[in-house]
């Protein structure tokens, strides 16, 4: 799944032991478009190699995340496990990367004028410029 939203909060990273060995988790604050006057807000939790380091509060971001349920002691917890991010900026979508690798952008937004072809028809329409 995915959600777009403005970055409200880094909340700082978490580090345990467990039975497979030490982790580490980082949750961000999501707000996403609801109510004008009660926005959303979501917790997306990074586990390990996919914690971000590079993320500025008020940014906006898209982010891609599982959804994950377990029981314990008879109650039922909800879980939003993020697995991808992309900083949605003016210039288009950005890849945030995990830790310790190179940004990478998901591509580059150029301007470039085009010659676009003219072709015969028997519309009324006729030799217009049609892009294809």
């Amino acid at each position: 799944m995915e959600v777009t939203g403005k970055l409200i909060g880094i909340l700082p990273i978490q580090t345990g032991e467990g039975k497979n060995g030490v982790w580490k988790k980082q949750d961000i604050i999501l707000e996403i478009d609801g109510d004008s006057s009660f926005p959303k807000k979501l917790c997306v939790s990074f586990w390990n190699d996919r914690i971000i380091s590079d993320l500025m509060e008020g940014s906006m971001l898209k982010v891609f995340f599982e959804i994950d349920s377990r029981e314990y002691n008879d109650k039922w917890y909800t879980n939003l496990r993020g697995v991808k991010v992309e900083e949605v900026s003016e210039m288009g979508l950005m890849n945030a990367t995990p830790k310790n690798t190179k940004k990478d952008f998901s591509f580059d937004v150029q301007e470039k004028e085009t010659d676009f072809p003219t072709f015969e028809s028997d519309l009324p329409f006729d030799n217009e410029v049609m892009p294809f």
